[in-house]
Order: structure tokens, then C-alpha cells, then sequence
């Protein structure tokens, strides 16, 4: 089995920073591509950055220039340093990864039970 878990959220205040770790563990062959999303209260669950490989990056428009998404492929762990933090920011953020497992040839998606970034207006 494979199980992913993250750590860093909080509340702070605007403009501050926070940097939410995850990191998967279990029957992993190889992991693609690693990120995460996030669900703001009444809305969807939204990607926020990706890393496939060691630094093919994307993010959502939002985000751009303030957040760095960064892997560790030897600790099979995924960062995300968020500064500048804004108001709208305020949502449960979630780590997903596409990972093959040793019983398998083909990645599947796995996520992690979530983690709380709180910042008031």
C-alpha cells in the first residue's frame, strides 16, 4: 500500500509564508509526477503546481511568482514554499502523486488527507 502525508499548514498572516511538506511511503516503484491542489470552502478542488521529473514545473496563474513547488526524489517527498501569502489562499491544500507501485506497471493517483492554510483578512 501506499500512503502520503503532509505537514506545514497553519494560520498566518498576510503576506506571511508556509511551507507544506509530503512525503509517500509504502510499496512505491516509481513516482511521475507529484503535486498539489487545493479546495478553497464552496468550491472545487483546484490543481495549484506540479513538478514531473526534478524540475518540469507548472502553475496555476494565481499562484505564479509566489509559490515554488520542489521535489526530493530520494526522500519520495514534494514541497511547497508559499510566500505572500493572500486571503484567497485559504483552503484545505491536498498532495497528489502519480506513482507505480511494485506490484504494478502503471501509475495510479494517490493523494494525502489534506492540511489546513488559514489566512485571515
Amino acid at each position: 500500500q501506499v500512503q502520503l502525508v503532509e505537514s506545514g499548514g497553519g494560520l498566518v498572516q498576510p503576506g506571511g509564508s508556509l511551507r507544506l511538506s509530503c512525503a509517500a511511503s509504502g510499496s512505491i516503484r516509481t513516482i511521475a509526477g507529484m503535486a498539489w491542489y487545493r479546495q478553497a470552502p464552496g468550491k472545487e478542488r483546484e490543481l495549484v503546481a506540479r513538478v514531473r521529473g526534478s524540475d518540469n514545473t507548472n502553475y496555476t496563474g494565481s499562484v505564479r511568482g509566489r509559490f515554488t513547488i520542489s521535489r526530493d526524489n530520494a526522500k519520495n517527498a514534494v514541497y511547497l514554499q508559499m510566500n505572500n501569502l493572500k486571503p484567497e489562499d485559504t483552503a484545505v491544500y491536498y498532495c497528489e502523486a502519480d506513482i507505480v507501485t511494485t506490484s504494478g506497471w502503471h501509475p495510479s493517483a494517490y493523494w494525502g488527507q489534506g492540511t489546513r492554510v488559514t489566512i485571515p483578512s
